[in-house]
């Protein structure tokens, strides 16, 4: 699937590592940064409807946030009493890459909040 990844917060780039892990790092450690998750096709569909994008037809996917500890933040939402899509503890690959924590929740109207932690280094 062809997908474009946005990121939104103010940031002076000329302090960005030029290492890519280094800048991976750097990029997902930001204060403050919406990630903003393209999946191509639904532009040029005439009888595109808005949804959630988490299914056919492919759209809009999520909203990502980072977060300092995605598992405290998931106990939080726990007590609200917030739908969860993925818990921390079920999203495989980031614990066998040990890569850091993702969190994904439900939001009233049906999109999906992504909040993560990477602790790459």
């Amino acid at each position: 699937m062809k997908f474009s990844l946005y990121f939104l917060g103010y940031e002076d780039h000329a302090s960005a590592p030029g290492n890519s892990v280094e800048r991976t790092v750097w990029t997902f450690g930001r204060k403050a940064t919406i990630e903003l998750t393209h999946n191509w096709g639904t532009e040029n569909d005439p009888e595109f409807k808005y949804h959630n994008g988490n299914s056919e037809p492919r759209g809009f996917g999520h909203i990502g946030v980072t977060v300092d500890d995605t598992y405290k933040a998931c106990e939080r939402f726990e007590r609200l009493g917030v739908e969860f899509v993925k818990k921390p503890e079920d999203d495989k690959l980031m614990l066998i890459l040990d890569m850091g924590s993702v969190l994904y929740m439900a939001s009233i109207n049906g999109l999906t909040c992504k909040l993560y932690t990477f602790f790459l280094v």
